[in-house]
Formats: structure tokens, sequence, C-alpha cells
């Protein structure tokens, strides 16, 4: 019996690329960076995921979902691998992701404050001599903003308010 040949490893990234976030479903697993890798293990596909935060809510669905798109593919074997080590950061979010998010409406993180050490230095260096940290409102671009709340729609984001145009935006919080 001929062995059926495997997709090749760029198709499946392809397809995973499809699996939208189910908090934020303007950007994809692969834009938020979670999908850490994807390999062969002879019969076994095994995607291994980093999930945002260890506590984050929608991981069990995320899992789901990639189980899905998958076997509607044809994998019959299939193992997630969850990995949090290293810990995800938002430093992980592609760039197209990063634009998906202000298209939508959430303010993406400031390049390079993720909280991986570099935030507390990226802070200062911002805050330093009187300039404040501040988040750039998605709609008119506006660095005239204030936080309203640490939480927003969703554990992950902040709510803000541009006190330019006067709506409100969430904050992709930097983790």
């Amino acid at each position: 019996m001929e062995k059926t040949p495997h997709p090749e490893i760029p198709e499946i990234w392809r397809w995973l690329s499809e699996v939208p976030d189910p908090e934020i479903p303007v950007i994809s697993l692969t834009d938020l960076g979670i999908i850490r890798g994807v390999e062969w293990r002879e019969d076994t596909l095994v995607v291994t995921v980093t999930p945002t935060y260890s506590g984050c809510p929608a991981t069990t669905i995320i899992n789901l979902d990639i189980e899905k798109a998958l076997r509607d593919r044809g994998i019959e074997k299939l193992r997630l691998e969850r990995r949090l080590s290293p810990p995800w950061t938002t430093d992980w979010l592609t760039e197209e992701g990063r634009e998906k998010l202000r298209a939508y409406g959430v303010a993406p993180p400031i390049d390079g404050t993720a909280a991986d050490g570099r935030l507390a230095g990226r802070i200062s260096r911002l805050t330093a001599g009187g300039a404040n940290f501040a988040v750039a409102c998605p709609r008119c671009g506006s660095t005239n903003t204030g936080k309203v709340s640490q939480f927003g729609s969703t554990p992950c984001k902040a709510s803000y308010r541009c006190k330019d145009c006067l709506e409100p935006f969430d904050y992709f919080k930097c983790i």
C-alpha cells in the first residue's frame, strides 16, 4: 500500500493563517503569534501553541478552532502542544496583525514595550522629563488619549478614550 504524502508545512501554516482569534476576529492566530511551531512527527502533525497568558479564557476555543481547521482539511493524526516558555509577548504580533487591529479600532501595543523585562526601561525613557506614555487613537492617530480602565472588552485589552475625537477604544495591552 502506497503511503499518502502529508501536506507540506507551508500549506499548513497558510491554513492556520485563516483561523481567526475568537476574541478579535479580524486577526488570525498566526497574526497574533501564538502558533509557535508546526511539524510532522512521523504520521502525526504537531502544532505548538503559546497562549497569550496562562489564564486566557479563549485558550480552549483556540485549540478547538485549530483542530477543526486542520481536520476539515484532512489531517487525521493531530496533537496540540501547549508551550508556556518562553511566555507569549505582544512583540510576537505580526506587522500585518498590528495594522488589522488598528483598522478594527483597537490600538496595537506600542512597539518594544512588552513585559519581558524591557517594559520598565522603555516606559521610564518615554516618561523621562515629563513626557507622557501615550497610546495613539486608532481612529484619528492622536496621542492625546487617556486610560479609562485597566480592563477593556477582554482581559488582554485596556479601555481608552481619545481627548481629540472623543471616541472610546481598546488598547491591546503589552504583555
